[in-house]
């Protein structure tokens, strides 16, 4: 059997089933590879696309990505843990960004500034500065990513429904190229590390497209399950982020994503141009010549 092309999401759109959104990567993966004269190497049974939406929208109750956004910046039903890590991951997006307390306190108030990062007022700061002053930023998408990494990397029964549906996608033995994307790279980067080599996973290479995995707050809680390495199961690592992504905000560099070991080292890309709305969409990282190039040379080893 030839390699095989494992493909794994973020949040993905509500009413949207496996099919369409494979269809959907796939499409801009061919305008990549037309970009370099190439086509997709494998057969389109050998691409695999595990879809675990159905998990992400029940944990926001089946709400519109809008209503669920503003439940999350209110705080309500959050746990002190939960509030915690949002606070943190939210505060040094703001310093990433560059978005000042003087642009915080035009939009919440300086009452609310004077009062620091402590309070959910300040969280809501944030995002309605990132939407005001980040070019194509979206607070509400923010705040949704950061519920579905805490949410994944937190509940134990969320990451074992997640967990087992992804693990469906591979078979032992068979070389397999991953491609992962946003909250997918945390779920790939999980798994491969935990069940890849005990299960006989074979990954000659490992892409994460914007990635959250060097935010501080996603590192340690990661780090507090096992050594960060480059998982056993895969020989590479292959990184590619727009730096105007604020959902992917660090390169995954030895400073932000220390390995130990250090070698197999991972390889950054960080000048992807990400035509989507918000810059973070996988429709921009797919069509990147480049990303497409690594994607068919690694299949056609």
């Amino acid at each position: 059997m030839g390699r095989q092309l494992v493909l794994i999401h973020g949040r993905s759109q509500q009413n949207k089933d496996a099919v369409a959104l494979k269809a959907e990567w796939l499409d801009a993966l061919d305008e990549g590879f037309e970009k370099g004269g190439l086509s997709l190497p494998i057969a389109e049974p050998d691409v695999r696309f595990p879809y675990y939406g159905d998990t992400l929208i029940q944990m926001t109750e089946g709400q519109s990505a809008d209503t669920a956004a503003d439940v999350i910046v209110r705080g309500e039903g959050a746990s002190d843990d939960e509030a915690r890590f949002t606070k943190a991951v939210l505060e040094e997006m703001r310093k990433e960004a560059g978005i000042t307390d003087e642009q915080l306190a035009d939009v919440v108030g300086q009452e609310v500034v004077d009062r620091g990062p402590q309070n959910w007022g300040w969280v809501q700061g944030i995002l309605k500065a990132v939407d005001r002053f980040v070019p194509h930023g979206s607070g509400a998408g923010i705040a949704l990513a950061t519920k579905d990494v805490y949410q994944y990397l937190k509940n134990p029964a969320v990451q074992q429904e997640i967990d087992e549906g992804v693990a469906q996608a591979f078979t032992p033995g068979v070389e397999t190229i991953v491609v992962s994307h946003s909250l997918g790279t945390v779920v790939a980067y999980n798994l491969l590390r935990r069940e890849g080599h005990r299960r006989g996973w074979k990954v000659p290479l490992f892409i994460t497209l914007g990635s959250p995995l060097g935010v501080t707050e996603i590192r340690r809680t990661m780090s507090a399950s096992g050594a960060l390495r480059c998982p056993e199961c895969a020989s590479a690592w292959f990184n590619a982020m727009d730096e105007r992504d604020v959902v992917a905000l660090f390169a995954l560099t030895p400073r932000a994503f220390p390995l130990d070991p250090a070698n197999p080292a991972i390889e950054n890309k960080t000048d992807v141009r990400n035509r989507t709305d918000n810059r973070h969409g996988i429709a921009g990282y797919l069509d990147d010549a480049e990303v497409a190039r690594r994607i068919h040379a690694a299949l056609k080893a």
